[in-house]
């Protein structure tokens, strides 16, 4: 089969590689779409990170074989050890492998799980014409979704993990920073799971203007005066705050931003350590939290029910690309010139 192999930074190879072969309870999938993400882009741009050392060459410095991608849907080929798939269904899979036995894993904390693992970071991912697939990491794809926006179904299901993170509830009024991809799938999330106000901040383009079509009350620019329209609009600082860009700065601005007693939620990851004012923090008693991946049995199922409706496939999903051209995709990612979700067919 025709796969895309990581051996370290800007350094992934079109192979030629065998089907793989299944264990019991996995399925072998033919993969239709495959996307990338921006810890896609730090791995291509400045791994490994994520990635482990399997296979080190001697001498070169590289980090490999691995095939990437984590964000994936296929047809299933083949599946063993488990009834409930069947050859030819269309399936997403959330990527995260979690043992089900440890403490987090029956917290429901999967993606805490303390042998977690990643399909794509970890163990070989979708970035390949085949991929071997736990099945409980699997769920089909309802009728009338296409493979195109069906392939956001993972990174969806990280931005409602994140909404649940936030602990937004209804009528509250929320902040989103970033109107990237991260940042459209947290308010997906949002407005899925409860009835807020929400605000979303970013430079005037297309990103804002699909944050307006997916629902948010009100999209702003960065100015001077942009913490006091907060204010205005909202008749008082926001309830929560979610920090979803990553950018310099944007934590202590929305640590600033959010009312005493409120919440802020770090999603978007600085390239640089941040620094916090942390006396202003205890004297008004604000809530930093973070959020990692999703939990696979909620947020998937949610991420479906969100594409099924229709509106933020069209929104997101690039036209797919040949996976010879991965690299270029990567490059784009990573320099700030991808406006939706850059999907890769294995099939071109």
């Amino acid at each position: 089969m025709k796969a895309a192999v990581y051996y370290g930074p800007r350094d992934i190879r079109m192979e030629q590689l065998p089907v793989p072969e299944l264990a019991e309870g996995e399925a072998l999938l033919r993969v239709l779409r495959s996307g990338i993400c921006g810890t896609d882009a730090g791995e291509w741009v400045a791994g490994p990170k994520v990635f482990p050392v399997l296979h080190p060459h001697p001498n070169s410095g590289h980090v490999g074989p691995m095939i990437p991608g984590h964000e994936f849907v296929g047809e299933i080929v083949t599946v063993t050890g488990d009834d409930s798939f069947q050859p030819g269904q269309v399936v997403v899979s959330g990527a995260g492998v979690s043992c089900g036995q440890c403490d987090r894993c029956r917290e429901g904390r999967t993606n805490l799980c303390r042998q977690y693992k990643t399909l794509g970071l970890n163990m070989n991912g979708g970035m390949a014409e085949y991929v071997s697939v736990p099945t409980r990491t699997l769920a089909v794809v309802p009728q009338g979704v296409s493979a195109d926006h069906a392939a956001l179904a993972q990174p969806l299901a990280v931005g409602i993990h994140a909404a649940r993170r936030s602990q937004a509830k209804s009528g509250d009024n929320v902040v989103i920073v970033g109107a990237g991809a991260i940042g459209s799938f947290v308010l997906a999330g949002l407005l899925h799971l409860e009835a807020v106000n929400v605000a979303v901040i970013d430079f005037p383009g297309p990103k804002l203007d699909r944050a307006r079509t997916l629902g948010a009350q009100y999209c702003l620019e960065p100015h001077d005066g942009l913490a006091e329209q907060v204010i205005e609009i909202f008749g008082g600082k926001p309830d929560v705050v979610i920090e979803a860009s990553g950018a310099p700065g944007q934590l202590a601005f929305s640590l600033g931003l959010v009312r005493d007693g409120g919440r802020v939620l770090g999603v978007g990851i600085p390239k640089k350590a941040v620094e916090i004012d942390m006396h202003s923090m205890v004297f008004r008693e604000i809530s930093l939290d973070t959020t990692l991946a999703h939990v696979f049995k909620d947020d998937i199922p949610a991420a479906l029910e969100i594409l099924a409706e229709g509106v933020l496939g069209e929104e997101l999903a690039e036209n797919p690309v040949p996976l010879s051209r991965l690299g270029e995709a990567l490059d784009r990612l990573a320099s700030g010139g991808v406006e939706g979700k850059v999907l890769i067919d294995p099939s071109l």
